[in-house]
This record gives C-alpha cells, sequence and structure tokens, in this order.
C-alpha cells in the first residue's frame, strides 16, 4: 500500500477525476478527505467510498480563502496530518472573448488558478519537513488552444507556471509540486459538452478519431498518474508536467 498513514486531499472530488483520484488513494491505503462545492455530492460521494478506508467530506469554495482555509485546519485535526494535496477542481464554461462578461473571466481564473493557489499556500506549510507531494490538475488547453476557452486555457496556462514557482520555493523543505495535463477525458463534464453538439454521435466519433490510442481517457487513468507523481517512486521528480492524453496533442490535436 503506497499511501499506508497518509493523509490525502482532493479538491473537486464530489464527481468524475477527482472522485476516482479519492477512490484510488483509498485503495492505496490512504485516509482522505474529499471536498467539493456541492456539499450534497461531497458527502455521498465520501458514503460510497467509507467502506474502503476513512474519508472526510468537506464543503466549501476553492477560490474562497476562509473555505480554505477550514478544510486545511479540519483535516490536519479530524485525521491528523495532510501529506498530499491534489488540485483538481475546476470549471470550463465554453464563451467566446466577445461574449465573455469580466464576471465569467474572474471566476474561471479564481476556480481554476486562484483555487491552487490558496490551497497551496495554505497546506503546504504543514508540509514541511514531512516529504509532502502536490499534484496539480491542470489540462492540455495549457499549451493546445480552442475558440471559446480564453478564460479556461489562460488559467491552465498559469497552473502550470505556478506548479514551477511552487517546486523551487518548497523544494528546500522536502516538498514536491507537479501537474497533469490529462486531454479529453470521459467524465460528466465531457459528456455534457459531447452532447450539446449538433450531431452528439459525429461528436463523439471526431473526439475519438483525436486520439491515436484509439479511445478517451478514463477518470481512472488520470487517478493512477497522479497516484505515481505523489508516490516515493516519483521522489525525484518535482516542477513537472505529465502529459496524459492519448497521444492527442503529439498528434496534433
Amino acid at each position: 500500500m503506497r499511501f499506508d498513514n497518509k493523509v490525502a486531499l482532493v479538491t473537486g472530488a464530489g464527481m468524475g477525476i477527482g472522485a476516482s483520484i479519492a477512490e484510488q488513494f483509498l485503495k492505496e491505503g490512504a485516509k482522505v478527505v474529499v471536498f467539493d462545492i456541492d456539499a450534497g455530492r461531497a458527502r455521498q460521494r465520501a458514503e460510497s467510498l467509507s467502506h474502503i478506508g476513512p474519508i472526510l467530506a468537506l464543503h466549501g469554495d476553492v477560490a474562497k480563502e476562509s473555505d480554505v482555509q477550514n478544510a486545511v485546519a479540519r483535516t490536519i485535526q479530524e485525521l491528523g496530518a495532510l501529506d498530499v494535496l491534489v488540485n483538481n477542481a475546476g470549471i470550463a464554461p465554453p464563451k467566446q472573448v466577445a461574449d465573455l462578461t469580466s464576471s465569467d473571466w474572474d471566476r474561471q481564473l479564481e476556480v481554476n488558478l486562484k483555487g491552487v493557489f490558496l490551497f497551496c499556500k495554505h497546506a503546504l506549510p504543514h508540509m514541511r519537513g514531512g516529504g509532502g507531494a502536490v499534484v496539480n490538475i491542470s489540462s492540455t488547453h495549457a499549451f493546445t488552444s480552442y475558440a471559446g476557452y480564453a478564460a479556461y486555457d489562460a488559467s491552465k496556462a498559469g497552473m502550470l507556471g505556478l506548479t514551477r514557482t511552487l517546486a523551487v520555493e518548497f523544494g528546500p523543505y522536502g516538498i514536491r509540486v507537479n501537474a497533469i495535463c490529462p486531454g479529453y477525458v470521459q467524465t460528466p463534464m465531457t459528456e455534457e459538452w459531447l452532447a450539446s453538439q449538433p450531431d452528439p454521435e459525429l461528436a463523439w466519433k471526431q473526439a475519438l478519431s483525436l486520439h491515436p490510442l484509439g479511445r478517451m481517457g478514463t477518470p481512472r487513468d488520470i487517478a493512477q498518474a497522479t497516484l505515481f507523481l505523489a508516490s516515493d517512486a516519483a521522489s525525484f521528480i518535482s516542477g513537472a508536467c505529465l502529459v496524459v492524453d492519448g497521444a492527442l496533442t503529439v498528434a496534433g490535436h
């Protein structure tokens, strides 16, 4: 069990990628905190996984500093430590720049980027000397751009810059910080987007055809990559970005 006696906090863990990450950490022996803006979803996810191991459901907004501070404090108070932080929470409502309002822009940057900053600011000091690990879930949108995703692309690119700086600043304390850049992953968000297309069936086929491996990623694919970067197997990896996209980007998509 790679994470026996370790505590992992996963944001946006009520569904999709975050839920799978939480589950895999539990299966590898960790105590897990499921943090989500939807209280019911967090509680339901925790209840469904409680048979595997110790799990705590916390509700809050990653962009609200008091919620972040409370989550870190309760994690340490109730589970005794904080060893792994996975910044997974994110939103991606598409809107082209001409139609993007200042509030639209601000909200995406707050959730996708400021939330990472806040959790790292308040969590990482508690990891000093303990060999802690942070995994930030970015996106291939960090370096391949699409119409309608200006705010999302900017936030995910910014996350990579923040990841590198955190790795430099906290490396002397034994803390590693890395990022994962998933491509298409079959989550409720992706399924909802494909279903909204004029021809959903064609959209699915086109999305699959972009991947040389012939399939989309699954939440478990991203979870396994996350566990690797958080584990001792990656003890000399920090400040890196691991692309997990089935060769999507190297194929030019």
